[in-house]
């Protein structure tokens, strides 16, 4: 095998380059593991954040439960119930009662009427002015003329009785 000078060359050089990009990919692998360490990083840190937000406002909770339950002690003295203290029926609650004081004023009472059943299952259209059925209601009067200045005054300073009208 007749190697030359410039054969030599040649493989010196493509040596170097297989060794290049031999390093070249060992260090594209090692790059793209730090990033997923990185992002695998990130993400731990946030959930630890939301962690940290989820204790601090069970914290704050807790500590206005606290505080809470002592304003109560001191200020207002409040008790949960106990189980005495519910009723067991309309009848307990009806012997708690009282009658009536004679100064006592008279109770509030709340009117109610019976709704009249009707053959139709829709209720009737009604004028909200009238108050009547809109098919009961009758025909209206024929348009009247328009209104001009002259005829304006006039009508204006007549005052026409109200019409019966058939019920």
């Amino acid at each position: 095998m007749n190697l030359t000078r410039d054969r030599i060359r040649s493989i010196g050089w493509a040596a170097v380059l297989l060794v290049c990009f031999t390093f070249t990919v060992v260090l594209t692998f090692k790059v793209n593991a730090v990033k997923s360490q990185v992002r695998l990083t990130e993400r731990q840190i946030l959930a630890v954040k939301q962690d940290k937000l989820l204790l601090e406002t069970e914290f704050q909770t807790r500590a206005n439960q606290q505080q809470l339950r002592s304003l109560n002690e001191v200020e207002f003295g409040y008790q949960a119930p106990a189980a005495g203290q519910y009723l067991e029926g309309e009848r307990q609650l009806a012997s708690l009662g009282k009658s009536r004081a004679p100064d006592a004023p008279s109770p509030i009472r709340m009117a109610s009427a019976e709704v009249p059943r009707e053959t139709s299952a829709l209720p009737a259209m009604v004028n909200p002015l009238t108050g009547k059925a809109m098919a009961a209601e009758p025909e209206r009067e024929p348009k009247r003329k328009p209104a001009n200045a002259a005829t304006l005054g006039d009508r204006l300073s007549k005052v026409e009785p109200a019409r019966e009208r058939a019920e």
